[in-house]
């Protein structure tokens, strides 16, 4: 039997803007206010990146260090990514990417969201847009459970994401060849995994995504409208 796989970018694709320094701002500012004076050195950090001084999971370790400190309890962690998915549900995503999870739903997809944001705070947004599973950047955590500010494993970005949902398929017991796969992203950094799906829609494309779009044939749904 054909396992049916709806697999969703996140931040862009179905949100209307990216999240995890929105996720930051607002939960330094339920939790410890003085560190929104941090921002500044933040918005320098990322120019790091800009430069190409310092990768993208260095920068996500930075900028937690800064603004959600040395570590969270679960229970903080917890309160920090419901309150937040509560935010970015209410009027945060993109109401085209709501009917298309919904229609997908409705055929008999598994929906499966698989994005570079973290997963600790990703699973709380994605549960409230009813999907069944999250692949998402990975947490360090101490011995006690803390959340800790830096990456377990690989960034869930560019070649990295398309194994982390091969290596994700394969804990499920779901073969390649068993399965039919749509893929919704609207950046560039997909390209792997948009070439490996068996159905890929260009969202939202703009720049580069676009020109690969064209040149390849690949639907481009537009969810900004």
């Amino acid at each position: 039997m054909t396992q049916l796989l709806a697999i969703y970018d996140m931040d862009k694709t179905i949100t209307h803007a990216p999240t995890w320094t929105p996720f930051l701002i607002h939960s330094a500012r339920s939790g410890a206010p003085w560190r929104l004076a941090l921002v500044p050195v933040a918005a320098f950090a990322a120019m790091g990146y800009v430069a190409r001084l310092m990768s993208r999971g260095r920068l996500k370790h930075v900028m937690q260090r800064m603004m959600l400190g040395k570590s969270m309890s679960p229970e903080q962690e917890r309160r920090a990514a419901t309150a937040f998915a509560d935010r970015v549900t209410k009027d945060g995503v993109f109401a085209a990417a709501l009917r298309q999870i919904e229609a997908d739903r409705a055929a008999g997809y598994r929906l499966v969201m698989a994005t570079a944001s973290y997963r600790f705070y990703v699973e709380a947004i994605a549960e409230r847009l009813g999907f069944d599973a999250v692949i998402g950047t990975e947490s360090l955590r101490d011995a006690n459970g803390h959340l800790l500010a830096g990456i377990d494993g690989e960034n869930c970005y560019g070649p990295a994401k398309l194994a982390m949902i091969e290596a994700w398929m394969a804990r499920e017991g779901i073969a390649r060849a068993d399965a039919h796969v749509r893929f919704y992203s609207d950046h560039v950094s997909d390209a792997p995994t948009f070439a490996w799906a068996d159905e890929p829609f260009a969202v939202n494309a703009h720049g580069p995504l676009r020109l690969l779009a064209k040149a390849k044939g690949w639907p481009m749904p537009d969810w900004e409208r």
